[in-house]
């Protein structure tokens, strides 16, 4: 399915006017939005960035928003692609998302965490071909992790706890979830990074600089004069986006619509 470009963003500010913001000189970044196991969007969407980055000779950046796995049926086929296929010529920086940090809790605290098999968990143990409990709703979390972990390759682990909590280029912060008002990045707590929602989506704060964050789903792009959100919702809409940002423009690319 064709993909398309879109060369502004949507959505209605709040508060100011989006603000001025630049990239690092001689950068372009190419951000993408929360996967969930649909490798075959990401292979689209890497095909249009490849393209869209051809006639770029400068630095060339991807950021990963996070939750590349679950809920998709293809985790593993994700990961997989990322270790052994990354964009040739891109720094790639991989951020963490909350259902990566879910993954590994489980590893660790299968009695714990057993709340993530019904979120999304599911569909990522099957991708990797394996067994599920013959009653789901009455499951045996540690045999599941058990099971999981011998289908589960030790680079694929490595490669979640290696993951990124922020990134930043110029005025812009790249990060899965959000951050909490008030508080200075530093300081941040990886809970809110990953997890935070209305406190951060409501907020009005000037944050002297620019948010890119996943986790929160909109049926387009919302772009806010602090923040910008990119989680289409891929998993189930079929459309996956991509921030393009070089110098202080602003542009999409996404795969097409459908599932």
């Amino acid at each position: 399915m064709r993909g398309f470009v879109k060369r502004w963003l949507e959505g209605p500010g709040i508060g100011t006017a989006p603000r001025e913001a630049f990239v690092e000189r001689g950068q372009r970044v190419y951000c993408v939005g929360d996967v969930h196991g649909r490798v075959d969007l990401l292979q689209e969407l890497h095909d249009m960035i490849l393209r869209d980055a051809r006639d770029f000779h400068d630095r060339l950046t991807v950021v990963y928003l996070g939750d590349l796995i679950d809920r998709g049926l293809h985790s593993r086929d994700v990961i997989e692609l990322l270790l052994n296929e990354p964009l040739e010529g891109f720094e790639s920086i991989y951020l963490m998302g909350n259902h990566e940090r879910a993954m590994l809790d489980f590893l660790s605290y299968p009695e714990q965490a057993a709340g993530w098999l019904t979120w999304g968990g599911r569909e990522t143990v099957l991708s990797y071909g394996a067994t599920l409990p013959r009653d789901f709703h009455a499951p045996e979390p540690e045999k599941t992790r058990d099971a999981l972990l011998a289908e589960l390759p030790d680079q694929h682990v490595a490669f979640c706890r290696n993951m990124r909590l922020y990134h930043s280029s110029g005025d812009y912060i790249f990060v899965h979830a959000g951050i909490r008002p008030g508080v200075p990045l530093k300081e941040q707590s990886e809970s809110d990074l990953l997890w935070i929602r209305n406190e951060f989506l409501a907020s009005e704060e000037d944050y002297g600089c620019v948010v890119v964050h996943g986790h929160s789903i909109t049926e387009r792009v919302e772009e806010r004069h602090n923040r910008i959100g990119i989680d289409t919702g891929a998993y189930r809409s079929g459309v996956l986006t991509c921030l393009v940002l070089e110098g202080q423009d602003r542009r999409v690319l996404q795969t097409g619509n459908g599932t």
